[in-house]
């Protein structure tokens, strides 16, 4: 009987013993990471996937996947509420959310939003037909101009840009809340006679536009730059190099936002220490999935910051003497 008994304690235990391993070993291998991106036709969705695949080569026990999202406003709400680790997101939206305003504004500040690295500049970008006249922003008095959807990065830019030229909406012919596909579109078929874009350049709506029709990009000057600036820190000036659009002959200066990457305050710091310094080291697995990878660089990585650094990232930067 005390063989039997003794049997059954032995069973027992191994079967403890088992299952504690199980769960332990389920544990170190099960960190999910999931990815918000954007739409599947644009720039964040391929360097997600090259993000996923770096950290499920490199990284033990992470499993990265892409989520096809809408973008910056929607991957904040996916970050606050838990459903996404790290998400793309432009670096005036990121702002915005942290401190209530815009887009954000009569909402509670979302304060688990920390950083991991600014990646390529997203270029505000003026485009108007040639037929329309329009040659500066303030000729865009009296214009049907497309202003981005309501409550998007883009229609801020769009009004943040009006500002400092002393205008409104109100100035122009027709403010059309249009999103990016929309505003393309109606560019095509003569609709409006220009659009507020945000994008990486060359942006392929812009460039399909030119091709059917005669385009202009216009600048905005370096001193209305600098007003903006001074307002709103996350803006940089940047030029759209001569010849990127169809019968673009000279280089245009214009504003910029950064797009970044975001992380959740709950990941634990060894994790993201990880994350930052597998992104940064097999970085050619993004640039050879998207020209855009090649702005993602050290020396750039916290210009333009707006958020506090998750400590996990900090921890990365400081070993490389980056601030």
């Amino acid at each position: 009987m005390r063989k039997r008994f003794g049997s059954i304690a032995v069973v027992l235990l191994l079967l403890m013993y088992l299952v504690v391993g199980c769960t332990s070993n389920t544990a170190s291998k099960g960190i999910y990471i999931s990815i918000a991106t954007g739409g599947t036709a644009g720039t964040y969705y391929p360097l997600g996937g090259a993000l996923a695949k770096i950290f499920n080569d490199n990284i033990d026990g992470v499993n990265a996947n892409v989520q096809s999202t809408g973008a910056s406003v929607e991957n904040v709400g996916l970050i606050s509420k838990g459903e996404a680790e790290i998400a793309f997101i432009q670096n005036d939206i990121t702002y915005y959310a942290t401190t209530g305003t815009e887009a954000f504004e009569g909402k509670e500040k979302v304060t688990n939003l920390r950083g991991m690295a600014m990646i390529y500049p997203e270029l505000v970008q003026i485009i108007a037909t040639e037929e329309s006249g329009i040659k500066t922003v303030e000729d865009l008095k009296g214009k049907k101009v497309a202003i981005g959807a309501p409550g998007s990065g883009v229609e801020a830019n769009a009004r943040q840009v009006l500002a400092v030229h002393g205008m409104t909406y109100d100035d122009l012919g027709k403010a059309d809340y249009l999103s990016f596909n929309e505003a393309a579109d109606q560019l095509k078929n003569k609709q409006i006679d220009a659009a507020f874009l945000t994008a990486g350049i060359p942006t392929s709506a812009v460039t399909e536009v030119g091709q059917t029709s005669k385009i202009v990009v216009v600048p905005i000057a370096s001193d209305k730059i600098s007003k903006l600036s001074e307002a709103y820190p996350f803006y940089t000036e940047v030029v759209i190099p001569a010849d990127t659009y169809s019968g673009q002959s000279q280089d245009i200066t214009t504003a910029a936002v950064m797009a970044m990457l975001v992380v959740s305050d709950k990941l634990e710091d060894d994790l993201v220490y990880n994350l930052t310094k597998e992104m940064f080291e097999k970085r050619q697995v993004i640039i050879d999935t998207h020209s855009r990878g090649n702005d993602l660089k050290l020396e750039t990585a916290l210009k333009g910051m707006p958020i506090e650094l998750h400590p996990g990232a900090k921890r990365y930067y400081d070993e490389k003497g980056i601030k």
